[in-house]
C-alpha cells in the first residue's frame, strides 16, 4: 500500500500503491467535481499536464447522473474515461454546507437536494455503496464537518457522531468489498479526524481513528474560517498522532504556500478547487507570484505567462491573446488558464518530491516561497 521512502523533518516523500496505479507522494488530487474538471479540460489535457489523480464528488454524481447510471456504465473510470487513481468525497460536506436544506440524526442527514429539491437521505452505509457504485481509488468516509469556530460541547458531540459513523463505514466498505458484483473490490477507505480548531479533541479523535487501521487518514474541517497560523497549529498538534506509514490527506488547502507548509508538518495529499476558480477568473500562478490577465498591463503582452512553463497554455499563447478571450467571455481562455494553474500545481508537486528525494527540501521551500512572495 503506502511505502515511506525518505523523511526531511516531518515532511514525507513516499509511494502509495492502488488498484489503479502508483501515486507518488506529496501529490495534489486536481479537483474534477461532477467527472470533470471545470473549464473545459478533458481527461487527456489531465494525463498531458502530469495529473496523477483525480477527485470527484460523491453527493453531486449521487445527484446527477446517479450513482447507478455510473455503475451501470462500468463505473467512474471507464465513465469519464481516465484509468489512473480518482478519490471520492463522501459527500459528508456538501451535505454539511446546504445548511438551510438538512437535518443531522444518528441515522445520518435527511436533506433536500439543491438542484430539484428531492427529498435525500445519506447515512455513513449509503455513502459507502453511493462510492462503490462510482467504484473510485479511494473512498472517504462520512463525517460531519462542524465550523472551525463552532461551539465546543457541539464540536465534541459532532466528532462522537463522525466516529461512530466511522465504524459503520468501515463495517459496509468491507461487506461491499466481498460481493461478487463489486466493480472495484479493492476500494481504498480514509478516515477523516474532525475537532474544529480544538487541538484536544483533535489528538483523541487522531487516537481514536488510528486504532480502526484505515487505509489512510484525512485531516478535515480546516481551511473553512480559521487563520492560517490557526491550521498550521492543529497540523503541528494533530499529525504526530497520526500514522508515518500510511498517507495524510488535507482535505481542501490549499495556496501553494499552504501546500508548502503542510508538507513540511507532515501531509502528503493535498485537492483544492483553488488553481481552477481562479484561472477561470484569469488569475494565474507563476514562480513570482501570482497575476491577473485582466490588469491592462497585459494588453499588448507578446509573452507566455511565465517564461520557460511547459504547459499547453504557455508553449504556444501569448497574455494579450489569452486576455482577449478572457475578456471576449470565449471559453478558450479559461480553458487555457486552468491547464496553467493546474500543470503550475502538479509541476509545483513534483519538485517537493525531487527536494525531498534529494534531502533539499527545507532549501527549496524557502527559496520557492521567495519568489511566490515576489510580485510579476
Amino acid at each position: 500500500m503506502y511505502h515511506l521512502l525518505k523523511q526531511e523533518g516531518r515532511a514525507k516523500r513516499g509511494e502509495f500503491h492502488t488498484v489503479h496505479g502508483v501515486i507518488q507522494t506529496p501529490v495534489f488530487m486536481n479537483v474534477g467535481t461532477v467527472a470533470a474538471i471545470k473549464g473545459a479540460v478533458s481527461t487527456q489535457d489531465l494525463e498531458a499536464i502530469g495529473t496523477q489523480v483525480e477527485l470527484s464528488n460523491t453527493y453531486h454524481l449521487h445527484v446527477r447522473p446517479g450513482d447507478k447510471i455510473i455503475r451501470q456504465l462500468g463505473g467512474l473510470h471507464k465513465f469519464m474515461s481516465w484509468d489512473k487513481p480518482i478519490l471520492t468525497d463522501s459527500g459528508g460536506f456538501q451535505v454539511f454546507s446546504l445548511a438551510g436544506l438538512r437535518k443531522i440524526k444518528e441515522e445520518g442527514v435527511y436533506f433536500n437536494s439543491h438542484i430539484d429539491g428531492r427529498k435525500i437521505f445519506m447515512g455513513p452505509e449509503e455513502s459507502m455503496q453511493i462510492q462503490s457504485n462510482l467504484a473510485s481509488t479511494i473512498a472517504m468516509a462520512f463525517d460531519e464537518c462542524p465550523s472551525a469556530k463552532a461551539d465546543r460541547i457541539y464540536v465534541q458531540e459532532s466528532v462522537a457522531r463522525t466516529t461512530r459513523w466511522l465504524a459503520r463505514c468501515k463495517k459496509e466498505m468491507e461487506r461491499l468489498n466481498g460481493l461478487e458484483n463489486t466493480i472495484n473490490k479493492r476500494q481504498l477507505l480514509f478516515g477523516i479526524n474532525q475537532g474544529a480548531v480544538y487541538e484536544d479533541i483533535r489528538i483523541e479523535h487522531a487516537k481514536r481513528i488510528v486504532d480502526m487501521d484505515l487505509d489512510g487518514y484525512a485531516v478535515g474541517g480546516l481551511a473553512v474560517g480559521e487563520s492560517h497560523e490557526e491550521m498550521y497549529h492543529i497540523l503541528d498538534e494533530v499529525v504526530p498522532f497520526l500514522p508515518a506509514d500510511k498517507p495524510t490527506y488535507l482535505m481542501g488547502v490549499g495556496t501553494p504556500l499552504n501546500i508548502l507548509e503542510s508538507v513540511e508538518r507532515g501531509v502528503d495529499f493535498f485537492d483544492c478547487v483553488y488553481p481552477t476558480r481562479n484561472g477561470r477568473h484569469g488569475h494565474l500562478y507563476t514562480n513570482h507570484g501570482k497575476i491577473n490577465l485582466f490588469n491592462a498591463k497585459y494588453e499588448l503582452d507578446d509573452g507566455p505567462i511565465e517564461e520557460g512553463c511547459g504547459c499547453p497554455a504557455c508553449k504556444r499563447y501569448s497574455r494579450a491573446y489569452i486576455r482577449h478571450l478572457l475578456k471576449a467571455k470565449e471559453m478558450l481562455g479559461m480553458r487555457l488558464c486552468v491547464l496553467h494553474n493546474l500543470y503550475f500545481y502538479n509541476t509545483m508537486m513534483e519538485e517537493i518530491r525531487n527536494a525531498l528525494d534529494a534531502g533539499a527540501f527545507a532549501a527549496y521551500k524557502k527559496k520557492k516561497i521567495d519568489k511566490l512572495l515576489a510580485q510579476s
